[in-house]
């Protein structure tokens, strides 16, 4: 995968755009913001993910001979425009909120400034790449949040839709709060903690699960943990699983991480009557894994009903976030420049959502000074001044009576859209995945509990400078005038 040229990762329409655009002369630098309409999974926010291979994607933008050869094969393409792709290279600016930040509808993910050509054509795979690994950290946050601080291991790479998924995906678990994964490509790759134990068929593949127990325990006696379901959990897996850590101890052969891992049946009264098994042994340190088609309600249950688990592995409805599987991100036009000056655009429809937002713009996240919890995002236009030692309005940009005064002082205000190109220059250095981990965890302390409930989040405002608001106003009025 990482060998791969994604030049022609794109959508069939960005090249023939492109084409147009080229024997017409147009050269005009624009502005495109991505960004999204909906929290996935009813959610009441999202985490942004993917800005590294968005990253790794502009930087090795490229058409080979090859990729010639077969744009020339579809008899769509004219010379002069293949010729001029031979030369192809992103020289614009690129914006981004940073990955692991928490984000909200309608606000841009990344903006894109460059000549039209460059900036139509990075469409579909920023698009590709940020709504599938945002939708991901998503997921993860949610289900991080259920554990209610308890380790979730990612273990979905055999039901992801395909390698990249799996890997990315991971990526994006981990970013959004795993604390590491089964996909060791992805472990490798992004140095992040691999984790996982074994299979039912290493205990089948035994006489007996007892001998299997052993063996394993033998083989890896710093970390045995035992997956106790395969023949009858209370029974045979857990007794057995006890005489085990019966006999390392005996030995003095105690591991540092030890415990169980159930994958079937009632996980709230099997892993009650474990614990209770455990205890009693005097094996009050094992831990209990809890895996099998988990996600952030059932792990949620679970815990309301005082389930003995204190560790979950989630795979399927992680990876491929199964209740939501679309972010829904969307790339429009904001503003094209005109002689010194951008021009803004907007883009209408019957729909409110999905009217645009004009112009050249940035995103500032309004905190409570107090306690550090975010109050609103404001998306001003870039150059608009602000300052926290007076006074701010801020208003619903649909229902706009809805006002609410910020006395001075009482706020704190950062800008979230930070540079990561200029000229077709990379300005911008990643964090490794782990510290990104890291900042997203803040980042999601920064919400209300209100906000982070699984069901029925309270909305965190998202809205637009009087000046934004009044020059997006002056744009449907004067589109109004011209359909009437």
């Amino acid at each position: 995968m990482t060998d791969q040229n994604l030049t022609l990762l794109t959508d069939f329409y960005e090249l023939t755009m492109m084409q147009g655009y080229f024997r017409n002369g147009t050269k005009e630098t624009v502005i495109f913001d991505a960004f999204y309409r909906t929290n996935p999974t009813g959610s009441g926010y999202a985490i942004c993910c993917g800005l590294d291979q968005v990253i790794d994607y502009i930087k090795n933008l490229r058409f080979d001979e090859e990729d010639i050869a077969y744009l020339r094969s579809l008899n769509t393409f004219d010379e002069a425009f293949l010729d001029y792709l031979r030369h192809f290279r992103f020289t614009g600016d690129l914006y981004a909120i940073p990955e692991g930040t928490v984000v909200f509808p309608m606000e841009p993910l990344i903006k894109v400034i460059a000549p039209i050509m460059e900036a139509q054509f990075v469409e579909t795979a920023i698009l590709n790449i940020v709504n599938h690994q945002s939708l991901i950290a998503t997921k993860a946050a949610r289900v991080c949040y259920a554990a209610r601080g308890e380790g979730v291991m990612e273990f979905g790479l055999r039901r992801a839709q395909g390698p990249d998924a799996g890997t990315y995906g991971a990526r994006a678990a981990v970013i959004g709060g795993c604390i590491g994964t089964s996909n060791v490509l992805c472990a490798k790759r992004f140095g992040v903690p691999a984790l996982g134990t074994h299979a039912h068929s290493w205990i089948m593949s035994f006489e007996d699960e007892l001998t299997a127990f052993r063996k394993y325990a033998e083989l890896y006696p710093q970390n045995a943990t035992l997956l106790v379901d395969t023949y009858d959990t209370l029974r045979s897996g857990v007794p057995n699983a006890i005489r085990v850590f019966t006999e390392l101890r005996d030995a003095g052969r105690m591991p540092k991480k030890y415990g169980i891992r159930l994958d079937s049946g009632d996980l709230a009264y099997l892993s009650k009557c474990a614990r209770k098994m455990l205890d009693d042994a005097g094996f009050t340190g094992a831990s209990i894994c809890a895996s099998s088609d988990l996600d952030e309600y059932l792990i949620d249950s679970l815990k309301t009903q005082g389930a003995a688990i204190d560790s979950w592995g989630v795979g399927t409805n992680l990876i491929t976030s199964k209740e939501c599987p679309a972010f829904g991100g969307v790339y429009k036009l904001a503003a094209v420049m005109r002689g010194d000056r951008f021009v803004p655009k907007i883009k209408l429809s019957e729909n409110q959502w999905k009217i645009t937002n004009p112009g050249n713009k940035t995103v500032y996240r309004i905190y409570d000074k107090s306690t550090g919890k975010i109050r609103a995002d404001l998306i001003a236009l870039v150059g608009e001044k602000y300052n926290e030692n007076e006074a701010l309005m801020l208003f619903d940009p649909v229902a706009t009576w809805k006002k609410t005064w910020l006395e001075p002082g009482t706020y704190t205000m950062r800008e979230i859209l930070v540079p990561v190109f200029r000229d077709g220059e990379c300005v911008y250095s990643s964090p490794s995945v782990m510290e990104l981990r890291d900042y997203c965890t803040k980042e999601k302390e920064t919400l209300w509990d209100e906000t982070k409930r699984l069901v029925n989040p309270q909305e965190v405002y998202v809205d637009l400078s009087n000046e934004l608001y009044q020059v997006k106003q002056q744009l449907l009025d004067s589109m109004g005038k011209k359909r009437a």
